[in-house]
């Protein structure tokens, strides 16, 4: 079986980056909804190579088995030959030993058979494990996330499990005003609830994206236009995690997507008001499914 490599990495920041570096960030990024799909898939490969396996070793220990019956019976007949009997002796010895040559040969690849069908098991049973960790980890995340931000339900919230990731969306009315980067103490409180989660919860990578609606913005200054703006706003967002000094900054990604990610394409007010939000990304880290990956 060939092994598999998966690349997966995230290059994580505490401030914004470029468009270029952002693109390959946001690349690398995204082939995590990916790892756990994979992985499955090569899960359920690996039980079709084990059952396989099992047919097989199944078949080398009938053969091994007519083996041996027919060795117990040459022997048997040479013990039951006259002592005269010189010629036929000496052909049931040939024979005899032909066999017994046979018969080792046998036992050696049943014995290989069962060794790899018992390392392949292991993995499977490991990756299996992990899977489910994995899973079971996003699971207690959102939960974690929807006590944290309870109060802030129908409030320009929306939290959703999807990709083996949790997405937490906050609208632009819940965070800012119209055209501005800087947080409202009603955004700030649910993010320092947030802060207090991901400080508790070490092995979760953050994603911060920024995104506007498509009407052109014509700033001057540091904001001239909606790239900008998503950078800013992204860029505020995290300051205000990161407040929490239980949260390594080295975990957080910052960045702005502008109007080029709508959530909704109508060219509708509604639409454009949907289209306007940040949105949090929380990952758990695979570094226990990619030990399991590597050392296979």
């Amino acid at each position: 079986m060939n092994k598999i490599f998966i690349v997966f990495g995230i290059l994580l920041l505490s401030s914004c980056v470029t468009s270029k570096k952002y693109n390959q960030l946001s690349t690398n990024f995204q082939e995590s909804e990916k790892t756990v799909q994979s992985l499955k898939e090569q899960n359920q490969s690996l039980k079709v190579q084990n059952d396989q396996a099992q047919i097989r070793i199944e078949k080398l220990t009938m053969e091994y088995d007519d083996l041996l019956t027919k060795y117990k019976d040459l022997e048997s007949q040479l013990k039951s030959l006259q002592v005269g009997s010189s010629e036929e002796i000496a052909r049931l010895i040939v024979k005899l030993q032909e066999t017994q040559t046979d018969l080792q040969k046998r036992e050696e690849i049943l014995k290989t058979a069962q060794s790899e069908l018992e390392l392949r098991s292991q993995r499977m049973k490991e990756l299996e494990i992990a899977i489910q960790q994995k899973d079971d980890a996003v699971k207690q995340l959102r939960q974690k996330v929807i006590d944290a931000l309870v109060g802030f339900n129908n409030k320009g919230l929306t939290i959703q499990e999807k990709n083996g990731k949790v997405y937490v969306s906050l609208d632009e009315q819940l965070l800012f005003k119209t055209g501005q980067w800087e947080v409202d103490p009603k955004g700030q409180q649910a993010l320092s609830n947030l802060a207090e989660v991901l400080g508790v919860n070490p092995d979760i990578n953050v994603l911060v994206e920024g995104h506007t609606d498509n009407v052109p913005m014509r700033g001057s200054g540091m904001v001239k236009d909606n790239w900008d703006l998503s950078v800013m706003r992204a860029t505020a967002v995290t300051r205000i995690l990161l407040k929490n000094k239980a949260i390594e900054p080295k975990r957080i990604t910052s960045a702005g997507r502008g109007e080029f990610f709508p959530i909704d394409e109508a060219d509708t007010s509604e639409a454009r008001q949907k289209n306007r939000r940040t949105e949090i990304i929380l990952t758990p880290r695979l570094d226990e499914i990619f030990r399991i990956l590597e050392s296979n």
